[in-house]
């Protein structure tokens, strides 16, 4: 040991300095992990032919993955799937008013959300296809 050496480094400086744009450096996933998540971003795109019964599966598989899960892409996109399930569920249901009082109003804003929620499904599937996060945080 060098006499200049301190005795115990940081555990800061020993951590590998990751760009928050790109994370395609981390651990190495299979190719059946990347096909679930293409499979899962189908399911939630779909959802519209489904009634919402594929977004529902989608979600329980995102929940047990996510579990698992340690690549921070992959957690990220489960996270952004499931929170844009529930942000989706919370304006259908506040929505829903409408449809008692007024069914045109109502069928618009029903239109949409589901548009809003096909968007956030194209727009996460195309980020994770070019191993990007599906969003960017704005630095503050």
């Amino acid at each position: 040991m060098l006499k200049n050496e301190p005795l115990f480094e940081s555990l800061e400086s020993r951590k590998p300095q990751m760009n928050a744009t790109d994370i395609s450096d981390t651990a190495e996933k299979t190719s059946s992990d990347r096909l679930v998540m293409q499979i899962l971003y189908g399911l939630h795109t779909m959802a519209w032919f489904s009634g919402g019964v594929f977004a529902v599966v989608a979600l329980i598989i995102n929940y047990l993955r996510r579990a698992d899960e340690v690549h921070p892409l992959y957690l990220a996109h489960h996270n952004f799937m499931i929170s844009t399930f529930w942000w989706t569920m919370v304006w259908l249901v506040l929505l829903s008013p409408l449809w008692l009082f007024f069914f045109l109003p109502g069928m618009l804003a029903y239109a949409l959300v589901w548009l809003w929620y096909l968007y956030r499904c194209i727009k996460g599937w195309l980020r994770f296809n070019a191993n990007r996060v599906p969003q960017t945080v704005a630095a503050v």
